[in-house]
């Protein structure tokens, strides 16, 4: 066994050994952790305003084989995707998500996936033993499982593993706006009974 596919499996907390941002040597890696007989879990995702379904979904998929390897989504990339609906996200910067990642150590591999990749690039490089994908991404459909069926050993589709319509990202978004919304109505309604009570002078 490697020295590099040691320090990977005894894992840890922290990126050192664990952020391998460039593919060629994640495919290198991937390849030594094969040689070496573990099998590889993936999952891809922006992993925004980090929450504990995210926690549970991860922890769920590392449970489905030897090394967990989690691509996350670039900033550029999240924009490009969740910008249309949303021009606000990523709210937490690429760094900040991947460091928080970073600290589990049921993680063994962080990547980083950009705009220049096409959304199957990287299951395509590692070709996992298991596929983790999320219920709730609809960009799954199942046309386009059938065609990542060839590149995977097995995928695996994981319910939610909080209440989306309370632990989401979209979620706690959509609660922060609608609460500032209500301060602020709030504050322009007792300025208003202010200047009223004054004659409106």
């Amino acid at each position: 066994m490697s020295a590099n596919v040691k320090s990977i499996l005894e894992g840890g907390s922290g990126l050192d050994g664990k952020y391998i941002p460039d593919l060629g040597d994640l495919g290198r890696v991937v390849g030594q952790l094969r040689d070496s007989g573990f099998s590889v879990v993936l999952t891809q995702g922006v992993y925004d305003m980090f929450h504990v379904g995210h926690k549970r979904y991860l922890e769920a998929a590392s449970k489905l084989g030897d090394v967990l390897i989690v691509g996350v989504d670039s900033d550029e990339l999240t924009r490009a995707t969740k910008g249309q609906i949303d021009p606000t996200r990523p709210f937490d910067p690429f760094e900040s998500r991947i460091e928080l990642l970073g600290a589990m150590y049921f993680i063994k591999i962080i990547t980083r996936r950009h705009t220049d990749h096409h959304t199957d690039d990287l299951i395509k490089l590692v070709r996992p033993e298991v596929l983790v994908v999320s219920k709730t991404t609809s960009s799954f459909t199942p046309e386009k499982i059938a065609e990542l069926r060839e590149f995977c050993g097995e995928i695996r589709h994981l319910e939610a593993q909080a209440d989306p319509n309370i632990t989401s990202t979209t979620a706690k978004l959509r609660r922060l706006r609608s609460e500032g919304a209500k301060e602020l109505a709030a504050i322009f309604q007792r300025v208003m009974d202010e200047y009223l009570s004054e004659g409106g002078k």
